[in-house]
């Protein structure tokens, strides 16, 4: 039984990913893989050129790593781990991050890219009091904000819940208030307890 048909046979058929059961091929997981059953998983096309081209990731595609990160395959619990990791900044990819669990070797094996290392680290977004916000806090606005196209002021002393990081502007959040989803000046929130 060659790898191919050892991976359909273990995954039954289905991307080891997302679980779809279209145009699957296998992918070696870097960075020293031999090619084995072990150190590869079957994946679709979309999961293949997104791992490949992160610009080309779509955030949404990877809610399936909700229920595939729990796997008992190393070579997918690695995969699962680096994509998380990779858009962590999004909030809900942090939340299933501090779920998941890898034994020693398994980590090791994830970090071998230096997936996790980025300079997104060194970018630090701070309230208006200089506390460090993260993917996921609770905001509250400290003035009134004229929300532009939107036509609606965003009240002074408004919660935003579950924000997002503006990766490359520290100076800059995303997060939803009255329904729509906007751009907010850390300058002119504080982070919530």
């Amino acid at each position: 039984m060659n790898t191919e048909q050892a991976l359909h046979a273990r995954s039954e058929s289905k991307c080891e990913l997302c679980g779809t059961s279209e145009q699957l091929g296998v992918y070696e997981v870097p960075p020293s893989s031999n090619g084995s059953a072990d150190e590869s998983i079957l994946v679709c096309i979309t999961c293949q050129s997104q791992i490949e081209n992160p610009e080309s990731v779509d955030a949404n595609h990877w809610r399936c790593l909700n229920e595939s990160m729990w796997s008992q395959i190393p070579a997918v619990q690695v995969m699962a781990w680096r994509m998380l990791t990779r858009l962590r900044s999004e909030g809900w990819p942090q939340d299933l991050l501090d779920m998941l669990y890898l034994d020693d070797e398994t980590l090791v094996w994830a970090q071998a890219t230096g997936e996790g290392s980025s300079d997104n680290d060194s970018v630090k977004h701070l309230d208006s009091n200089g506390a460090v916000l993260e993917a996921g806090d609770t905001v509250t606005l400290i003035k009134d904000l004229n929300v532009k196209g939107a036509n609606f002021t965003a009240k002074r002393g408004t919660a935003v819940r579950g924000i997002s990081l503006v990766p490359d502007n520290p100076e800059q959040i995303e997060g939803r208030v009255s329904g729509q989803q906007i751009v907010i000046l850390t300058k002119f929130v504080k982070k919530s307890k």
